[in-house]
C-alpha cells in the first residue's frame, strides 16, 4: 500500500463538503481509504488511530486542509489527490451566469433579501464561527438550527437565553434532528402531520420516536431538537422550556412528549413544572430512568417503544398494542439461533450509527447481561479504554466524534462501520452482532444493501471457521422515506439477520440469544 498526502495552507472548507469529497475518493478503484479534512488536533488523532498520520500531516494547522490517501500504488494515490483538488477548485469557481440569481448569497443579509419571509436559519460552519453566526441570526429575529458543534457551554447558554428572550428557538449546538412545520432538518424522516408535539435532546431518539408514531398511524405537529447539553446544569434546560412553551401555544399540538437522557437533578423540576403547566396531556421519557407510570398528571415511560405506544393509545383512546411481536415465533427464532452457536461463543457486540439507540440498547441489555462496555458508557467501570477495541459484551456508537472527525457520519457513509462489524464478527467468542439501520433524509441511499453485504461476509467468515454468527437488527424509518422501510427490512432478512420492529425489541432478542 502507498500513502500520499497534501496540505493546502489556510484553506478552510465546510466539514459536510469535505466528508462528501472523502467519500468520493474512497469510492475510487484501488483506493483503500481517503480523508479530506481540516488539520485540527481531533482530526489528526483520528488519522493516527487508522495509521494515516504522517510527519507532513502532523505539522498541519487547524485552518490548513489535509488530503490523505492510502491506495494500492503511489500513482493511484496521487491521482486521487489530484481529483480532490479538482473538486475543491470547482467549488470555489466563479459563477458564469449573468443573472444575480446565479450568484449564491454570501452573507445573512443577502440570503434574507433573496428568501423573503424566511424565519429559520440552519448553520453548519466551523465551531469557531458557529456561535457568532447563530447570534447574528437570533438578533435578526430568526430561529436557529445549529448543526455545528465545538461551541462552548457559556456561548450556548448565552445564545439560548437570547433566543428565549425573543421567543425564538435555538436548536443545538450539535443538533442532528428536527421537524418544523413538516420540514425535516438534517437527519429526519418523511412523516405524517398530526397532533403530537415533541421536544427532544436526542437525535436518533427523536427519529425512532417519530417514526414509530408515524407507523402507528398518527402524525407529528413539531419535533424540536434542543441539543444534547440543554438539560445540563450549566444550560439549565432553557431551550426545552422554550420548546414546551411553543408547543403549549400551538393549536395543532394536542399532546406533548419529552425525550432525553435524564436531566441534571437541578433542572428536572423546572422542566416538569413547565410541562405540567402546558394544559395538555404529557408523556415523558428520560432514557435510563427506571420510573414508569403516572406522577402529578405526567405519564412516564422507559423505552422509546413504550413512549410511542403510550402516545398512540392516548391519541386513539384505546389500549391497542401496535408493535407487539409474536412471542412464540420470537422464542423459536432465539432457540434456533442459540442452538447453532459453539460452546465458546458467549459475547454480544452492538455496532450502532445512532447514539440514543445505542444508549437505549445498553440500558436494556444490562437487565440480563453482567455489564456492557461502551465508548458512551455512563459508568466509568464500563468505559472502553479505546473506542476502537471492544471487550466482552460491548456496544459502540460509531457516530461519536472519535469516528466522525474528518469522516462522514456512519448514517451517510457506512464503510467504517462495515469494517467494525467484520472486526467484531472475527472474534471467535462473539455470538451475536446487534445493529441499527437509520434511513430518511440525509442518510445513505440504500444502507441495508451495503450492511447486508457485510452481514453475508461476516457470516461466511464465521462459517469458514466452523462458527455460527447471529445478527439482530432494527430499521429506524418509515415507508414514506425514499429508501423504503419494508424494502430495507427485507434486504437485511435476506442477508440472514433477525429484524425486529423496534430498537428495544432488537436489544432484548440479542440478549436472549447469549443468555438463554
Amino acid at each position: 500500500m502507498a500513502l500520499a498526502c497534501k496540505i493546502k495552507p489556510k484553506f478552510y472548507q465546510d466539514s459536510v463538503r469535505l466528508m462528501r469529497i472523502s467519500e468520493t475518493l474512497s469510492d475510487l478503484a484501488h483506493v483503500r481509504q481517503a480523508i479530506v479534512a481540516m488539520g485540527t488536533e481531533a482530526n489528526k488523532r483520528v488519522l493516527a488511530e487508522i495509521n494515516l498520520l504522517t510527519d507532513v500531516v502532523e505539522k498541519a494547522g487547524a485552518n490548513d486542509l489535509m488530503i490523505v490517501v492510502e491506495a494500492e500504488s503511489d500513482d493511484v494515490a496521487q491521482s486521487a489527490i489530484a481529483q480532490a483538488e479538482t473538486i475543491l477548485a470547482e467549488g470555489i469557481a466563479q459563477p458564469t451566469g449573468n443573472s444575480e440569481q446565479d450568484v449564491p448569497p454570501r452573507t445573512l443579509a443577502q440570503a434574507r433579501e433573496r428568501l423573503k419571509g424566511s424565519n429559520l436559519m440552519m448553520i453548519s460552519v466551523a465551531g469557531n464561527y458557529a456561535a457568532l453566526e447563530a447570534a447574528k441570526a437570533l438578533r435578526g429575529g430568526l430561529h436557529v438550527f445549529l448543526f455545528s458543534d465545538n461551541v462552548t457551554l457559556e456561548e450556548e447558554r448565552q445564545l439560548k437565553e437570547l433566543a428565549a428572550s425573543k421567543g425564538l428557538l435555538m436548536m443545538g449546538p450539535g443538533c442532528g434532528t428536527a421537524v418544523i412545520n413538516g420540514v425535516g432538518l438534517a437527519f429526519a424522516n418523511a412523516l405524517k402531520r398530526g397532533p403530537v408535539g415533541i421536544v427532544g435532546a436526542s437525535g436518533t431518539g427523536l427519529q425512532e420516536l417519530t417514526t414509530l408514531i408515524d407507523r402507528g398511524g398518527t402524525g407529528i405537529s413539531q419535533a424540536i431538537g434542543v441539543g444534547g447539553r440543554d438539560l445540563s446544569e450549566r444550560i439549565g434546560g432553557v431551550m426545552m422550556r422554550q420548546g414546551i412553551a411553543m408547543l403549549s401555544a400551538d393549536p395543532q399540538t394536542e399532546i406533548i412528549v419529552l425525550i432525553s437522557k435524564p436531566p441534571h437533578p437541578s433542572v428536572t423540576e423546572s422542566i416538569l413544572e413547565a410541562v405540567s403547566a402546558s394544559g395538555k396531556p404529557v408523556i415523558v421519557n428520560f432514557l435510563g430512568d427506571k420510573f414508569v407510570g403516572e406522577r402529578n398528571g405526567i405519564h412516564f415511560t422507559r423505552t422509546i417503544e413504550d413512549t410511542a405506544e403510550a402516545v398512540l393509545q392516548r391519541v386513539n383512546g384505546n389500549h391497542e398494542v401496535h408493535f407487539a411481536s409474536n412471542q412464540t415465533d420470537i422464542a423459536r427464532q432465539i432457540a434456533q439461533e442459540r442452538e447453532q452457536l459453539s460452546p465458546g461463543q458467549c459475547y454480544l457486540r452492538g455496532v450502532f450509527s445512532g447514539g440514543t439507540l445505542c444508549d437505549e440498547a445498553i440500558d436494556i441489555l444490562q437487565e440480563s447481561l453482567p455489564g456492557v462496555y461502551s465508548n458512551i458508557a455512563l459508568s466509568p467501570q464500563y468505559t472502553l479504554e479505546s473506542s476502537w477495541r471492544s471487550r466482552e459484551h460491548s456496544c459502540i456508537d460509531m457516530g461519536e466524534e472519535e469516528f466522525t472527525q474528518g469522516r462522514p457520519h456512519p448514517m451517510i457513509d457506512p464503510r467504517l462501520r462495515q469494517e467494525r462489524i467484520l472486526k467484531e464478527a472475527a472474534d471467535p467468542q462473539v455470538a451475536v452482532i446487534l445493529l441499527d439501520v437509520v434511513i430518511g433524509y440525509g442518510a445513505h441511499d440504500n444502507p441495508a444493501q451495503v450492511i447486508g453485504e457485510t452481514i453475508r461476509h461476516a457470516r461466511t467468515q464465521a462459517a469458514e471457521q466452523r462458527r455460527y454468527l447471529a445478527v439482530v437488527a432494527h430499521v429506524c424509518g418509515t415507508q414514506q422515506d425514499f429508501q423504503g422501510l419494508l424494502r430495507q427490512e427485507a434486504m437485511l432478512r435476506e442477508a440472514g439477520a433477525l429484524v425486529l420492529p423496534t430498537n428495544a425489541q432488537a436489544a432484548r432478542v440479542a440478549a436472549a440469544i447469549v443468555t438463554s
